[in-house]
C-alpha cells in the first residue's frame, strides 16, 4: 500500500484531496437549498411570536395610552415593538418570580433555630448532602470544636450568602423592569406606531437598557465568592456579555428587512443570554426542589410500598396462598352490607315514606276504628254493669270515667267477700271490666307510639344515611381539593383571599419605599423600589382577574391598578387608590367583611 500510494502523482494527490474536501460541502448545499430562506425563517419566527403573546398569560400592562381604553387592543392590533417589549417584560418579571420565591425560602430558614438549620443542612439537601453531612458530623467528633455549631455554622454562611447574591440580582431586574417601564412611559407615542420608527426607537432604549444591565449585573463581584460562578474552567471570566445593537440612524426612515430581522433577533438573543446567566447564578441558591426537601418521607414511603409489595405478594395466588381471595370476598360482602344496611334501605324507607302516604293513611285509620271498637265495648259493659247495680237507668251522655267510679266503688265492696263474690256477685264482672279498660289503654298507648314512630321514619332513615353521606362528603372534598388544588393567591379560600390583601399590603410597602427613597435623593434604590412595586402589582393583577371578573368589578379594579404602574402619577394619589382598593373590592375585602 505505500509502495501504490507513493507512485501517484503529487497533482492527482492534491486533486483528490480537494474533491474530498469539497464534497461534504456539497452535500450541506444541497440540504439548505431544500431549507426556507431567512428571510421566511423570520416570518414565521415572528408571528409564532405574536401568537405565542396573545396566549400568553395576562400580565400587568405597559404603561401606554392605549391600554388605558377599556376595549384594548388585541395582539393583532399592536405595534411590533409592543409585543417585544412585552416580551421582555415577561421575562423579567418571570425571572423576578424565581428569584422572590427563593428568597422568600431562605429569609425562612436563616430565622429559623440552631437545630431546624442542622436538620435542613443533613435531611432536606438530598442524599448526597445527608451522607456528606453525617461524616462531618462524625469526622469532627475527636477535634476540637463541637461539630454540631460547625455545621449550624456552615448553614448561617450558605444562607446569608444565598440571600446576598438573590437580593443582588432581585435589586438589577428589579432597576431594569422600572427603567424599562420608565421609557415606555417616555416614548410610549412612539411605540404604538406600527411603524419603523417604533423599531428604532425601540433599538436605542434595548441599546442602552441592556448595556446598563449588564454593568450593573456583574458590578457586586464580591458577593458571588464561589468560583464556578464567576469563572470557568479556562479561568476566563463568565460574566454576562450582551450583544451590542447595531448602530442605525434612528431617523432614517426606511428601514431594510435585514435590519430589522439583526435587531429583532438581538433583543430574543439577549434575553435568551439573560437567561442563561441567571439559571447559572442560580442554580446554587435556588430554593431546593421538592423532591429534595421530602426526600427522606419518599424514601420512607417507597420502602413502606415494597414491604407492602412483598406482603401483598406473599399473601398472593402467585405464591399459591388464597388470603387476598378470601380477604377481597370478605371486603365485598362488607362493602355490600354496609351498601345495604346505610344507602339502599334507608334511601327505599324515604321512598316508601314520600310516595305511599296514602296507604300508610288507611292503615293508621284502620288501626283507630279497631281502639274505638274496643272503646265503644268498654262503655257498654260499663252501662250494663252500673244500670243493674244501680237498679234504675242512668242518664244519657254520663261519661265513662263516672261510671268508672262506680264499678270500682262496687269492686271494693265485692272484695270484703271474694270467694262468696266470686260465685254468686259482681265480683268476677267488675274484674273483666277493669281487663277490658287496660286492654283500651294498651291499644291506645301502642296506637300513639306507633304514630310517632311512623311520623319520624324519615329522620332514621336519614340517621341511617348519615355515614354514607360523611363519606361520600369526605370524598367529594378530596376529589375538588385534588382537582382544584386552590393554591395561592388564585384560589378561591379564605387563604387565598389573606394573600391577595397581603399582596396589597406589599404594594403599598414597595410605594412608600420608593417615595422615602425619592425623598432622599437616593435614585438607583427609587428605581429597584419602582420595580419591585410593578412586580408585587403584576402578581396582584393576575390573583384578581378571574374573581373580579365574576363580580364585575374587573373594569375599575383593572384600571386602578394600571393607574398604580403608571410613573407620572403622584404617590398621593396611589396611596389613595390603594385605599379605596382595600375598602371597595370584593375579592380584596376579608371574608368578615363580604355581605
Amino acid at each position: 500500500m505505500a509502495s501504490s500510494s507513493s507512485e501517484i502523482p503529487s497533482g492527482d494527490r492534491a486533486d483528490a484531496k480537494t474533491l474530498a474536501v469539497s464534497y461534504p460541502n456539497r452535500i450541506w448545499n444541497a440540504l439548505l437549498s431544500y431549507l426556507p430562506s431567512p428571510a421566511k425563517i423570520f416570518n414565521l419566527y415572528h408571528r409564532g411570536s405574536r401568537f405565542r403573546s396573545r396566549r400568553r398569560k395576562p400580565r400587568l400592562p405597559l404603561p401606554l395610552r392605549s391600554n388605558a381604553i377599556p376595549s384594548s387592543p388585541t395582539a393583532g392590533e399592536k405595534s411590533r415593538a409592543v409585543v417585544i417589549l412585552e416580551d421582555i417584560v415577561d421575562h423579567t418579571l418571570s425571572s423576578l418570580h424565581d428569584i422572590q420565591k427563593s428568597l422568600l425560602f431562605w429569609q425562612f430558614r436563616s430565622e429559623g433555630t440552631g437545630s431546624q438549620k442542622i436538620y435542613f443542612m443533613v435531611f432536606e439537601r438530598g442524599p448526597r448532602a445527608f451522607m456528606k453531612g453525617t461524616y462531618d458530623l462524625i469526622s469532627r467528633l475527636g477535634r476540637n470544636g463541637s461539630p454540631v455549631q460547625y455545621l449550624s455554622h456552615t448553614a448561617t454562611d450558605m444562607m446569608s450568602t444565598n440571600l446576598a447574591i438573590l437580593t443582588s440580582l432581585q435589586h438589577c431586574l428589579a432597576t431594569f423592569l422600572a427603567e424599562v417601564y420608565l421609557e415606555v412611559n417616555r416614548y410610549g407615542e412612539v411605540l404604538t406606531e406600527d411603524s419603523e420608527k417604533s423599531l428604532a426607537t425601540l433599538l436605542v432604549i434595548m441599546n442602552r437598557l441592556f448595556s446598563e444591565l449588564e454593568s450593573s449585573i456583574s458590578h457586586p463581584r464580591e458577593i458571588y465568592k464561589s468560583d464556578n460562578l464567576l469563572s470557568s474552567n479556562d479561568g476566563k471570566s463568565s460574566a454576562i456579555v450582551f450583544e451590542k445593537l447595531p448602530e442605525i440612524d434612528p431617523e432614517r426612515s426606511q428601514w431594510t428587512d435585514t435590519e430589522i430581522r439583526d435587531a429583532t433577533n438581538l433583543i430574543y438573543e439577549n434575553l435568551q443570554r439573560l437567561d442563561s446567566y441567571l439559571s447559572v447564578i442560580l442554580s446554587n441558591c435556588r430554593k431546593p426542589r421538592r423532591m429534595a426537601l421530602y426526600w427522606l418521607h419518599y424514601t420512607g414511603g417507597a420502602v413502606g410500598l415494597f414491604a407492602c409489595s412483598v406482603w401483598i405478594l406473599r399473601h398472593s395466588s402467585l405464591m399459591g396462598s388464597s388470603d387476598i381471595d378470601k380477604w377481597m370476598r370478605e371486603a365485598k360482602e362488607s362493602i355490600s352490607g354496609f351498601w345495604r344496611e346505610h344507602v339502599e334501605q334507608p334511601l327505599l324507607s324515604i321512598r316508601d315514606e314520600l310516595f305511599e302516604t296514602f296507604r300508610r293513611r288507611h292503615k293508621g285509620v284502620m288501626e283507630v276504628e279497631e281502639v274505638q271498637l274496643t272503646a265503644n265495648s268498654l262503655h257498654r259493659m260499663l252501662l250494663a254493669f252500673c244500670e243493674q247495680t244501680k237498679g234504675q237507668k242512668l242518664p244519657d251522655g254520663l261519661a265513662d270515667q263516672e261510671m268508672l267510679e262506680i264499678v270500682m266503688s262496687r269492686y271494693e265492696k265485692e272484695l270484703m267477700h271474694p270467694l262468696q263474690n266470686l260465685l254468686s256477685g259482681e265480683l268476677a264482672r267488675a274484674m273483666l271490666i277493669q281487663i277490658q279498660k287496660l286492654k283500651l289503654d294498651l291499644e291506645t298507648a301502642m296506637l300513639e307510639l306507633d304514630q310517632i314512630l311512623k311520623a319520624n321514619e324519615i329522620n332514621f332513615a336519614i340517621l341511617a344515611a348519615l355515614p354514607a353521606c360523611f363519606l361520600s362528603i369526605l370524598l367529594l372534598m378530596v376529589v375538588r381539593s385534588w382537582i382544584l388544588q386552590d393554591k395561592g393567591a388564585e384560589g378561591r379560600g379564605m387563604i387565598a383571599r389573606r394573600q391577595r390583601r397581603l399582596l396589597v399590603v406589599e404594594v403599598e410597602k414597595r410605594l412608600m419605599q420608593f417615595q422615602i427613597c425619592m425623598e432622599r435623593g437616593v435614585e438607583e434604590d427609587a428605581q429597584c423600589g419602582f420595580g419591585l412595586m410593578l412586580y408585587s402589582l403584576d402578581r396582584l393583577y393576575r390573583s384578581v382577574e378571574r374573581h373580579a371578573k365574576e363580580t364585575g368589578e374587573w373594569l375599575s379594579l383593572r384600571q386602578d391598578i394600571t393607574d398604580l404602574g403608571k410613573p407620572n402619577l403622584e404617590t398621593v394619589y396611589k396611596f389613595a387608590v390603594i385605599s379605596r382598593m382595600e375598602r371597595m373590592y370584593d375579592c380584596l375585602l376579608p371574608s368578615s367583611r363580604r355581605p
